[in-house]
């Protein structure tokens, strides 16, 4: 007889702890695909024994059966082996080879685009403190009227929305959106040039896809957002930085002979991060461009629901008579971004076009929560949402100039704040940036250099400090920290 080895205890806690009843797969399966797997990387030597069935299914908790079905698999696959009054054992089978190396990045390489677009991501983080910019004000979402809408459409979804769905978004939404793009937008359009998307990023893909092939220009602003700068690299488009002035993006100051844009970019409701907006005169500039370019306008109407001293301006598509402007939003920064839901407002030609595509790439769905949004936008909870959270801004915002007073005194200087979510502060150098960058990390707190929206070479320093998503304490703490510390610098 085989002399036996120590291994029939450890082993049986090994697969406690692979085996679960409520796994998704049976235990018979689970059992076999276990064993199987170490016999063959060699974590179960040849000739090692294996637990008797009975002492294996008690070990478990499970039927003998279970293990019995499970053994006979490894002993048809020729795994294991049985002989009588020997019991189970591993097979003596031929070496094999051993598990693949982990692949070195140094071992391959990422493709032009998709290096441009890794030298774009940076650091991702989910943990949201003070000045996180593009942050919302989660802590005064009406939570529990959101769950009851969701409960109750989900109660009462209709079972084709279970199925894949090809109409560009559920038509209550897009006759709700349109309403109120209408009324707060000044957008003109009909439901059927809405598409619902999985939130702005995607709409931007989509217009990259569709409407552009590789090596095409796009016109974007100089800084501007990274989100857009990503989806355009990694369509392999080529990015010509235009710089933005106290006016928004200025297409007469465009680099000298670079090739007619195929999209021209904006965010002229909030640049962001600059938080300028732009005036209809530059509007009606940039829209003459484009025309003569043969160019898409891709208008990305950033914060344009937070406006706190000056009223709003209408939007570039509501302005356009040559139907060249594809207008984009999200419900990101008014309700919150895990909610993954925005739209692109399309020419009539393209709509249709747009609907079939986004079917046929993204399968499209979560009807029963478009839904919920739709009845929220219809019944006036949206608009309700928004003005309270205009307060609470202006509020918060406040409270950050408060907490920043004595540097403010001593002579830094922050963006007007007369809109968006965010200020901007301004420095004297990359340098200054990365040392307070630097210093706050020490402090657990995170802060967005202004030099990281740049494409090209950074033309001013400076601080994008997001409000809206912290508490005022919070806001009060983090600014007497961020004060005290650019102060300290400055008497060096």
């Amino acid at each position: 007889m085989k002399q036996r080895t120590p291994s029939s205890e450890w082993l049986i806690d090994a697969l406690a702890l692979r085996v679960d009843a409520g796994g998704a797969t049976s235990l018979v399966h689970q059992l076999y695909s276990t064993l199987r797997r170490w016999i063959q990387h060699g974590e179960l030597a040849a000739g090692s024994d294996l637990p008797s069935s009975r002492h294996l299914a008690r070990g478990l908790g499970i039927s003998r059966n279970t293990v019995l079905s499970a053994m006979d698999r490894l002993l048809a696959e020729g795994l294991v082996v049985s002989r009588r009054g020997a019991g189970m054992y591993v097979a003596n089978l031929p070496t094999l080879p051993a598990p693949a190396k982990p692949l070195s990045e140094a071992a391959f390489s990422y493709s032009a685009r998709g290096q441009a677009l890794i030298d774009r991501c940076g650091t991702l983080s989910q943990h949201y403190q003070a000045f996180a910019p593009g942050v919302p004000g989660l802590d005064l979402f009406p939570h529990a009227q959101w769950q009851r809408l969701l409960r109750r459409h989900y109660r009462q979804a209709d079972t084709a929305w279970l199925s894949y769905q090809t109409d560009g978004g559920l038509p209550a939404l897009k006759e709700a959106l349109c309403d109120y793009l209408t009324l707060s937008r000044a957008v003109r359009c009909i439901p059927e040039q809405i598409v619902i998307t999985q939130g702005a990023q995607q709409a931007f893909e989509l217009v990259a896809q569709l409407l552009t092939d590789s090596g095409d220009t796009v016109w974007m602003e100089e800084p501007g957002y990274g989100g857009a700068q990503a989806c355009f690299l990694a369509a392999g488009l080529n990015i010509v930085p235009v710089p933005v002035d106290e006016e928004g993006l200025n297409p007469s100051r465009c680099p000298a002979n670079t090739p007619s844009p195929r999209l021209i970019y904006v965010t002229p409701s909030h640049q962001y991060p600059s938080g300028v907006t732009m005036p209809v005169p530059r509007r009606l500039v940039l829209l003459e461009h484009a025309a003569r370019h043969g160019a898409w306008v891709v208008e990305d109407d950033y914060d344009s629901e937070f406006r706190y001293d000056t009223p709003p301006t209408p939007s570039l598509q509501g302005l356009s008579e040559q139907a060249s402007v594809i207008y984009i939003g999200t419900f990101s920064k008014v309700l919150y971004p895990g909610l993954r839901l925005g739209y692109i407002v399309l020419p009539a030609t393209l709509a249709n076009t747009f609907r079939l595509a986004h079917a046929r790439l993204h399968r499209e769905g979560n009807y029963p929560m478009q839904s919920a949004l739709a009845e929220f936008v219809g019944k006036g909870g949206f608009s309700r949402h928004i003005a309270r959270m205009r307060i609470c801004y202006r509020q918060r915002q406040a409270c950050l100039r408060r907490a920043l007073a004595p540097a403010i005194e001593a002579g830094l200087k922050l963006s007007s704040g007369h809109a968006g979510i965010h200020l901007v502060a301004e420095l004297e150098s990359v340098n200054q940036e990365a040392q307070l960058v630097g210093l706050a990390q020490q402090a657990n707190i995170t802060l967005s250099p202004l030099s990281r929206y740049y494409l090209g070479h950074p033309q001013r320093a400076g601080l994008v400090l997001g409000y809206a998503g912290a508490t005022e304490a919070e806001l009060m703490r983090a600014g007497r920290w961020l004060s005290h510390a650019w102060l300290n610098l400055q008497s060096t």
